[in-house]
């Protein structure tokens, strides 16, 4: 196993950092390591907003759910579906681009390409040493996200990433078993296998819980799932989404 499956096998998201700022070799290190990976037909639909501004990341904060680390941590990055650009390649080269931006394909290429760099730019912080932690909080309220980040039509900021030095780690949180997310040539589609491998995993995070929090929490899975699932979250995406016109085909 080398350094690099090592830090990723070691992933686990971090809440708590000193009150330093990375310097802006580590930024561009982070950022150069996000644009490093690969992209689709070379479109590049994303872009990466560095959030220093103590107001600003504390209102982002604000907007995220009163998360504490929005506000306090070395950088904060909010990565962006961007497709803004591709509207002045059109003008430039005098090409009509609208039918092909506005399209489901291109929309989700933008959000595949954002998720790619993103993770590009967590596994580089974390090879530094750093920790880190996704925020999807700020698409609580977007329109007010668009504000302080002045973000212009076709950009929409898809999530953030916290990144600083920790000041406290936490246990790595058990994934799904290896045979419940690998499917071999098809889809296993049998009821039965599921239902045994949720059980055993339910027990598995229960019991993480419990060891962890000395048994003031015993939550299953599939119960923290479905109490979530149950409760409409951010309903009102698709509207968003195509005021700024993006996804309308």
């Amino acid at each position: 196993m080398n350094n690099v499956i090592e830090t990723i096998l070691n992933h686990r998201s971090l809440r708590h950092f000193e009150d330093k700022p990375l310097t802006n070799e580590q930024i561009r290190t982070i950022v150069s390591c996000a644009q490093s990976a690969s992209t689709s037909s070379f479109i590049q639909a994303y872009s990466i907003i560095g959030v220093k501004d103590k107001e600003k990341k504390r209102k982002l904060a604000e907007l995220a759910g009163n998360q504490e680390y929005v506000e306090k941590n070395g950088h904060f990055f909010v990565f962006c579906a961007d497709l803004f650009r591709h509207t002045l390649i059109g003008e430039k080269e005098q090409k009509d681009v609208s039918l092909s931006i506005e399209s489901t394909e291109k929309f989700m290429v933008s959000l595949i390409d954002a998720s790619l760099a993103a993770q590009n730019a967590a596994i580089a912080a974390e090879s530094l040493g750093l920790g880190i932690c996704y925020i999807g909080g700020i698409r609580n309220q977007l329109e007010e996200v668009q504000k302080v980040l002045k973000t212009p039509e076709r950009v929409i900021p898809l999530f953030g990433l916290a990144v600083g030095y920790p000041t406290k780690q936490t246990d790595r949180k058990p994934r799904l078993p290896f045979e419940h997310i690998y499917h071999e040539d098809e889809y296993e589609q049998d009821p039965e296998i599921y239902d045994r491998q949720l059980e055993e995993y339910d027990d598995l995070i229960s019991n993480y819980y419990n060891q962890r929090t000395g048994g003031k929490r015993r939550d299953r899975w599939t119960e923290q799932m479905g109490k979530m699932l149950e409760k409409q979250n951010r309903m009102y995406m698709k509207e968003f989404i195509q005021k700024n016109k993006l996804d309308l085909r």
